[in-house]
């Protein structure tokens, strides 16, 4: 069985020219395969080109990055595998968010802990399936709160008005990918915006300042600047960034990886909000040694 592909990363990485303070971590990106000893799920909407752990070595090498949190991807489902070797041999470098369901054990999820990972992914978005089933979302939340971890979604901006209850009745950390995906050209007067503008201002609520890329109408991205800033003024403690690399589903401007890192001055340009964002902040959140 073969599945629709995506467009693969742009892996000629430029030098950027923002440096990244020592021990920064890129807070959202992916390992895919190989495919050859990690399959693919056969219920994903797409089989992206293999990008491994080497892969995501040599990006960081070339960004100046030195830690990462590995968030698992639809392509491979519940099947964890690839993230966990990847954590394992990153010598302590590495975190994961998994993905799971509510066939998970709670021995399955103490060995998920015990190999690097903090926190639980659920997709949301159309183009991967649409919402889980919220009943079954709700079991596996009740059995990975006791090990201490949150909760990521995956959330398309009509996504973030439909489940606002839903979301608010959770009690336990809930981190939002790539800016809720709010489209720039729909303004920071947009609803979805303003709901998650709303939410930042509660202790539980994180946001990842990535997919500017995704967000934005093109390069160089410079539109998503605003809506970034906006949650870094409310919460600068509870920011996170990252690359998104491989960047699975672009469908028009594939980023160079440097290029999001060089948003980074632009949207918080005091150094110190920079240190919380890239170092900080990831650290308390997922637990890097000081």
């Amino acid at each position: 069985m073969s599945k629709p592909s995506c467009m693969p990363p742009d892996n000629h990485t430029r030098t950027p020219l923002y440096k990244a303070p020592p021990q920064s971590c890129d807070a959202h990106c992916h390992v895919f395969g190989p495919h050859a000893i990690f399959p693919y799920s056969d219920k994903a909407s797409y089989w992206p080109p293999d990008a491994d752990k080497h892969a995501l070595k040599r990006l960081h090498d070339k960004l100046g990055i030195e830690r990462a949190v590995l968030v698992q991807a639809s392509c491979h489902g519940t099947d964890n595998r690839a993230m966990i070797d990847a954590i394992k041999s990153s010598k302590g470098a590495y975190r994961g968010v998994c993905i799971a369901n509510d066939s998970f054990s709670e021995n399955d999820f103490q060995d998920l802990h015990d190999g690097g990972v903090r926190g639980v992914r659920f997709n949301f978005v159309k183009h991967l399936g649409g919402a889980p089933n919220l009943d079954s979302m709700k079991t596996v939340l009740e059995r990975v709160k006791p090990l201490g971890w949150h909760l990521v979604i995956h959330v398309n901006a009509e996504d973030v008005i439909s489940y606002a209850e839903f979301f608010d009745a959770l009690d336990m950390d809930i981190v939002v990918d790539h800016m809720g995906r709010v489209p720039t050209t729909e303004g920071v007067g947009q609803q979805a915006y303003k709901i998650l503008l709303e939410r930042m201002q509660r202790d539980n609520w994180w946001m990842k300042v990535c997919g500017s890329e995704r967000i934005s109408m093109g390069p160089p991205f410079y539109d998503a600047v605003p809506f970034a800033q906006g949650f870094i003024e409310l919460a600068p403690e509870r920011i996170l960034w990252g690359t998104d690399y491989p960047h699975p589903n672009i469908k028009k401007h594939m980023p160079n990886d440097a290029d999001l890192l060089d948003l980074v001055p632009l949207i918080a340009r005091d150094p110190a909000i920079q240190k919380k964002i890239l170092v900080d902040n990831p650290a308390r959140l997922y637990g890097f040694p000081d």
